[in-house]
């Protein structure tokens, strides 16, 4: 297997378009070698829901699309980043208990820490941001025969 694998999709912002992603998500994983079903791929999905969430919902309509981009490097780390196009970064708000909404942030930064991961937040060139996380890659890859 290759040293550094990489995988893409842009969908449009449409709350349609969370459920394409996570599905998208759980497909490359399982092509690297992470299970579906695990704790491990499904905390993923998860995390990348919220984040595409996020980048549907909390852009205003600013931003046509969004973007998911996968990486593994070595077999021992998986990087994802969710890009919009809109400036602002992603914020904690203040959660009510009587809210339904507003924890996306804190639900990401809790799943990230558990695994052992990194969440950082950069600008694109473009004007816009990715949220990546970096967690440890916990799937044994699979080897061609």
């Amino acid at each position: 297997m290759a040293d550094h694998q990489e995988a893409s999709v842009t969908l449009p912002s449409d709350p349609a378009s969370v459920s394409s992603a996570r599905r998208y998500v759980a497909s490359v994983l399982a092509e690297w070698g992470m299970a579906s079903g695990t704790d491990a791929a499904d905390t993923v999905r998860l995390i990348v829901s919220e984040l595409a969430t996020n980048a549907v919902q909390h852009t205003l309509g600013q931003s046509p699309t969004f973007t998911v981009d996968m990486e593994l490097e070595r077999d021992e780390q998986l990087r994802i980043g969710v890009t919009d196009s809109h400036p602002r970064y992603p914020k904690r708000l203040p959660a009510a208990v009587q809210q339904d909404n507003g924890r996306g942030m804190v639900i990401i930064r809790c799943l990230t820490a558990e695994c052992g991961g990194t969440l950082t937040v950069r600008p694109t060139p473009e004007g816009g941001k990715t949220v990546w996380i970096t967690l440890p890659w916990v799937a044994s890859v699979s080897r061609p025969a």
